[in-house]
């Protein structure tokens, strides 16, 4: 099997990262290699997924079998020379990057490369970036980088940074390719799996949760709800509250356990209860890692709210496109057919001009939450322009 089996609807650039993970296997041309990878694509794409196998492929002196220790030890997160950073909280700070770079520099251990795999790229400060590009401008030899970022506009990923890459363009997987893997990777029905798949809108990891996941079912059908309960202006402040509870209790959920694990493992680690002679010398000097640790943990319960409330923001815009697509008799597929008679329903008594500018005020929402607004204050006022059209 090889590691690129994990990436759905991708042929073009699955054809790409073959050809080079081969000639790197080979030894051929490697003085040409690219030291420098830009993965960009929507969510759910697969960036991540791409970048992870195309790292194992480089590893693997038979370019990505998926059978041999480097293979099986990059997917897993554990190969020497594979450094994978996944930002856990809104950006990343330049000292991290400056470390992280510092290690990229050094020679391979057990591997054919260094690499340095960063996740969602557009999270890296103006000063991080900087730090990063000095080193993609001169590259140690053996090293790779590969970014992974949303989009290649230039306000998420510096020009100059973007300039130095080679580009790996991925796109939506279709709704029968996401279904496909569900059922042979996930043994999830054929029907559960369509509508999973087209629900998702392409997005394999929220696929495979809405079809195995009954909380997450719930969630968005409480969302999806939503538009029919803006009776009125309190109602509008009702709904935006309900939202806002959902999504923080959905990202608690999430992290509740990671947190209260690394604190445990934090608290254990600098020798609580101990009674030895130097314990209270140990109790003093945990509060500075104790105040990190709570300082990473509060931006990662930040970041996955927002994460969770956009999710809910995207089924929300899909519903309102499903409305016009029925208004204005387009015959396309429906994103949530499961509420197919609510969207008719909205379709015969709102303009298309008022779904337009309905859809338009679920992105404006979107925007603003990602310029830093307030989530409650961004979310009140989205619901109020979706009650008056």
């Amino acid at each position: 099997m090889s590691v690129f089996e994990a990436l759905v609807g991708q042929q073009d650039a699955l054809v790409m990262l073959q050809a080079a993970a081969r000639r790197s296997s080979t030894g051929a041309a490697n003085a040409a290699m690219t030291h420098a990878w830009l993965f960009t694509g929507p969510a759910g794409s697969g960036r991540s997924v791409a970048a992870l196998a195309f790292a194992a492929a480089l590893q693997c002196e038979q370019g990505g079998c998926g059978a041999c220790h480097a293979c099986h030890t990059t997917l897993a997160g554990s190969h020497a020379d594979v450094r994978r950073v996944i930002p856990e909280g809104l950006t990343i700070g330049v000292d991290d990057m400056r470390a992280l770079v510092l290690r990229a520099a050094s020679s391979p251990t057990v591997g054919r490369w260094q690499i340095l795999l960063i996740e969602d790229a557009d999270r890296l400060t103006e000063a991080a970036a900087n730090a990063l590009l000095k080193a993609v401008e001169e590259p140690a030899a053996r090293t790779i980088f590969l970014l992974c970022a949303p989009s290649i506009h230039p306000e998420d990923v510096s020009v100059t940074l973007r300039s130095r890459c080679r580009l790996v363009m991925l796109r939506s997987p279709s709704s029968d390719a996401v279904a496909s893997v569900l059922v042979r990777r996930d043994g999830v029905s054929p029907r559960t799996a369509q509508w999973a798949a087209a629900a998702a809108q392409g997005h394999v990891g929220r696929a495979r949760r809405l079809a195995v996941d009954a909380a997450a079912q719930q969630h968005r059908a409480a969302v999806l709800g939503l538009p029919r309960s803006l009776s009125g202006v309190g109602a509008c402040f009702a709904a935006a509250d309900e939202l806002i509870k959902q999504t923080d209790a959905q990202a608690s959920a999430l992290i509740g356990e990671s947190d209260e694990y690394e604190s445990e493992q934090l608290t254990r680690a600098l020798g609580a209860g101990g009674s030895g002679k130097g314990s209270q010398a140990a109790a003093r000097g945990a509060s500075a890692a104790q105040k990190e640790l709570a300082r990473k943990q509060k931006s990662r319960a930040t970041r996955t709210r927002r994460d969770c409330l956009d999710r809910a923001l995207v089924d929300l815009a899909a519903f309102y496109r499903d409305v016009l697509m029925v208004c204005v008799g387009a015959g396309s597929e429906l994103v949530h057919p499961d509420v197919a008679e609510v969207s008719q329903a909205a379709a015969a008594r709102w303009s298309a001009e008022s779904i337009v500018r309905r859809i338009d005020a679920v992105l404006a929402c979107r925007d603003a939450i990602a310029e830093n607004v307030k989530p409650r204050i961004a979310v009140e006022a989205m619901m109020l322009t979706l009650h008056e059209g």
